[in-house]
């Protein structure tokens, strides 16, 4: 078996994927599943109950050209729970993401770490003598930016929500 030839990077694109589905065990895995047998690693996945408790709603972010993720698309949509399934990409939506973000906290480096977190409107939610945890959100890319300012001190452990998204105005997700 020989690997697929790497794509221009100007093809390539993240992509956010809403999928509305009935609340019923195995769901996950047959979407995951269409996923998989395209060849496209999901990089984020976020499950939660919608208004009804009947039906969920998934966002997973993943990377790849829009052609290729519209045939994904194509075939959850298909899918006997997916009630629909849209590629959010070029539409007009809010999102948000959270992270918690453990360092190795001298002293020395503590007034720094704790500048970066006030400009970032970061909040320290535990606190302790050679260590403390930051909670952050925002844009995927506003946590990008503050990890990699961080990422020069003691970064212990980090830990992503993925992508929550909401279509704006009378769209649907």
């Amino acid at each position: 078996m020989s690997a697929a030839p790497a794509l221009p990077q100007s093809d390539v694109d993240t992509h956010a994927i809403s999928v509305f589905v009935n609340n019923q065990p195995g769901v996950l895995v047959r979407v995951a599943l269409v996923f998989s047998r395209r060849g496209f690693n999901i990089e984020s996945l976020v499950v939660s109950p919608g208004v009804e408790g009947r039906f969920s709603r998934m966002t997973i972010t993943c990377t790849g050209r829009a052609e290729d993720l519209g045939q994904v698309v194509k075939q959850l949509a298909k899918l006997v729970d997916v009630v629909h399934a849209i590629d959010h990409t070029a539409d007009q939506t809010y999102s948000v993401e959270i992270a918690l973000i453990k360092l190795d906290c001298s002293l020395e480096d503590r007034t720094q770490i704790l500048q970066i977190a006030e400009h970032y409107k970061a909040r320290v939610v535990d606190f302790g003598r050679e260590a403390l945890i930051l909670q952050a959100h925002g844009s995927s890319e506003k946590l990008d930016a503050l990890i990699e300012l961080l990422r020069p001190f003691s970064l212990v452990e980090l830990v992503r929500s993925g992508k929550l998204l909401m279509a704006r105005g009378e769209s649907v997700t």
